[in-house]
């Protein structure tokens, strides 16, 4: 390998992280309602690029770059023919594939390959005194890059999670920690990444299912059980060494490693979580609300749980789509929200920062089947925007090419064949009167995608019949057609749909009809406390 390293750039690589605004999800197989394994990423970040692209296999004997900051404003739609790192990307190194490459699914951050692989990811935090020491070992290799290459090698699970071990122990990692989930039809690993060469990893039971919001959340160590348990070496002689541990008690990774991140905006939305899949459980942890704001959530939360009832893709995304409805956090009753109750407010709006938020970017859920032929299994439902209002498209790592809308779309610049921004003025005609809005398009929508669900795994079985009668080509073909059939379908759907929403709400109103208040009540309290407020000021003028 050659290192080609730009040592004046050093000081612009923590910035190209994304904000601190993912969550993320796994789901093991004996925990989901289809034997599937699942991960699920919310994209939250207000800087990521818009845009889905196929990244083709490529042949053993290929160089290939590893590229730090190599997202925002980059062009993947030809790589690797055309290699477009966009305006921050830096060269660090070169390798040469042993091997063919497997085809993949590239966005802002890549989420599966034709393998069945799918991943995820949420960047976490540091404290201060944790930051400094990482800068002395600063690596090559940010999330972006390292999930593109263990994608590009890896048929399980577990291979990507050797394989991105095996590349932070050479050369390091860059940027703030990430944990991610790692799925393949038959296993989930928790893979984090902290800082220089330390790592760890774990296999989520298969009853199980793990959460993740913007901070790290490996609490524990194990010594010698390398099919559960994977880390890099000398990692506790590490952090003795460095100050992070002082060798008694329990070594906890995220504590020792990753211990930012432990505000509202995090802890409150996998106390969410927890309520929404497993309070029957966890009756304690539904109860007591303020644990939103606990200050030791790795000792309040459990780490993984088993969920009160197996788990489908449209369950989570309904979790992911939640705003604290019903709790003393509900952002549909705060002044931002209005009197319909908006929870599609500009990131800075937010009293409480929800899982759904307006600024997400794509929401994406895989739903792999192991038993299924790999070219039928690799299978990713995607939707752009926030997860409350968005569609979600079947997509196929193994697919042939993908629709033109999913490569299209930069932000502020409005392109309406852009599949980002066809969902994005949905979105925004429901801020108009939301409470009203969200009805309408789950009328509309939630019928569809339970007919699509099924309609889905009857198209991967009949491709599965396909694939055993040596009809590979043609199973093949059939996945990609099926897949720009839904994708084109939602697409006008929603163009439709916007003119539609936007009829309805002319002049403020619903069909000409002053529109309800859904707590009229707390509506006329709030606007009875503005109008205190502006007397008074008024008053002393």
């Amino acid at each position: 390998m050659k290192k080609r390293v730009l040592i004046v750039m050093l000081a612009l690589l923590l910035v190209a992280q994304s904000a601190f605004a993912c969550i993320i999800f796994g789901v093991g197989r004996l925990a989901s309602t289809d034997g599937s394994t699942m991960t699920s990423h919310t994209c939250d970040s207000t800087g990521d690029d818009l845009r889905l692209w196929l990244i083709p296999s490529m042949a053993e004997g290929t160089e290939r770059d590893v590229v730090l900051s190599g997202r925002r404003d980059a062009d993947y739609g030809k790589f690797p023919e055309v290699k477009d790192y966009g305006s921050r990307g830096i060269v660090m190194d070169t390798y040469v594939n042993d091997k063919d490459t497997y085809q993949y699914l590239h966005a802002m951050y890549s989420f599966a390959n034709e393998k069945g692989v799918t991943m995820t990811e949420s960047t976490c935090g540091t404290t201060r005194e944790q930051r400094a020491i990482f800068s002395k070992y600063e690596g090559i290799w940010d999330c972006y890059m390292l999930q593109d290459a263990a994608l590009e090698n890896a048929a399980t699970a577990k291979e990507a999670v050797e394989y991105m071990g095996a590349r932070l122990n050479e050369s390091g990692w860059s940027g703030s920690p990430e944990t991610m989930t790692i799925g393949d039809g038959t296993d989930v690993w928790v893979f984090e990444a902290y800082g220089g060469k330390m790592w760890c990893a774990f296999r989520l039971p298969e009853d199980a299912v793990f959460v993740c919001a913007n901070r790290s959340r490996i609490d524990f160590y194990v010594e010698d059980d390398p099919d559960n348990y994977l880390h890099a070496p000398n990692m506790k002689e590490f952090a003795i060494e460095n100050g992070m541990w002082d060798g008694q008690g329990e070594f906890r990774p995220c504590q020792c490693f990753g211990a930012g991140n432990y505000s509202f905006s995090c802890i409150a939305r996998e106390w969410r979580a927890v309520c929404n899949l497993a309070g029957l459980q966890y009756p304690e942890i539904v109860a007591d609300e303020d644990l939103a704001v606990t200050e030791v959530p790795d000792d309040v939360f459990p780490i993984y749980f088993v969920p009160d009832e197996k788990v489908s893709v449209a369950k989570i995304h309904e979790v992911c789509s939640d705003a604290y409805e019903g709790t003393k956090w509900d952002l549909t009753k705060t002044a931002d929200a209005g009197r319909y109750g908006n929870i599609l407010l500009s990131s800075g709006e937010y009293e409480y920062r929800p899982t759904n938020v307006s600024q997400c970017t794509y929401f994406q859920c895989s739903n792999v089947k192991a038993w299924l032929p790999e070219e039928a299994r690799c299978l990713v439902y995607f939707g752009f925007g926030a997860p409350s209002t968005t569609y979600l498209t079947p997509v196929f790592a193994s697919q042939r090419h993908l629709v033109d809308s999913f490569g299209r779309g930069r932000r502020a610049e409005y392109d309406p064949e852009s599949g980002w921004w066809n969902e994005a003025f949905l979105q925004q005609v429901a801020t108009i009167n939301y409470a009203d809005a969200i009805q309408q398009i789950k009328a509309v929508r939630d019928p569809l995608m339970n007919d699509q669900y099924e309609m889905t795994f009857a198209v991967q079985n009949q491709a599965a019949k396909m694939i055993k009668n040596g009809m590979r080509e043609e199973a093949i073909d059939l996945l990609t057609t099926y897949s720009d059939q839904q994708a084109n379908m939602w697409f006008d759907l929603y163009k439709d749909l916007q003119v539609q929403l936007l009829a309805r709400y002319a002049t403020n109103r619903v069909l000409f009809k002053n529109a309800a208040t859904p707590d009229a009540d707390w509506w006329t309290a709030v606007k009875s406390a503005v109008h205190e407020v502006n007397n008074s000021l008024a008053g002393t003028n």
